[in-house]
């Protein structure tokens, strides 16, 4: 946290915390639009800051070069720094939902445009890997039984969008 004393009063006044790691995302040039459609995917979420290039370039003067922004609390920058670099699978966000209501919402929003994968993965329409992981498949996963656990990994493995009611038949057996 950066903190600041007033002068003369003693008081303390923060004017930032900052958080240690925050993920920096290279787009070609759709950076504020992807940053626009993860702002009203989650709850808890906006922009923060937009930088523009100037002169000194290497973008064209006056066009978003960064926008910082907060998804659920965590920040992220992202930048509009051209086609050399594109997103992969060895690298995702996991999102973790509450419920099958919360796992359809967020699937349904961030694959469209883009493409479904299996086992809870998904690509967005700007080609950012996703994971949308319901707790109760870590629950399941994580149970002392390792027989009905191995049924839920095996269940899991079959599935494209994850389905809490078929982990749980697959759970019981």
């Amino acid at each position: 946290m950066d903190e600041h004393s007033d002068a003369g009063s003693g008081l303390l006044v923060s004017m930032h915390i900052a958080q240690k790691i925050k993920p920096f995302l290279w787009y070609d040039d759709q950076a504020e639009e992807a940053v626009a459609h993860y702002v009203s995917v989650f709850d808890d979420s906006r922009v923060v800051e937009v930088m523009h290039y100037d002169e000194a370039g290497p973008g064209e003067t006056g066009t978003v070069m960064t926008v910082e922004f907060e998804l659920a609390g965590q920040r992220f920058v992202a930048l509009n720094g051209g086609p050399q670099f594109t997103f992969t699978e060895a690298v995702s966000f996991s999102v973790d939902c509450a419920d099958q209501e919360e796992v359809d919402r967020l699937w349904e929003r961030l694959s469209e445009g883009g493409e479904e994968g299996p086992c809870g993965w998904l690509k967005d329409k700007f080609g950012l890997s996703w994971q949308i992981t319901p707790r109760r498949l870590i629950e399941l996963l994580g149970d002392p039984d390792r027989a009905a656990a191995k049924r839920v990994m095996q269940a899991m493995m079959g599935m494209g969008k994850i389905d809490i009611q078929e982990l749980e038949n697959a759970y019981r057996g």
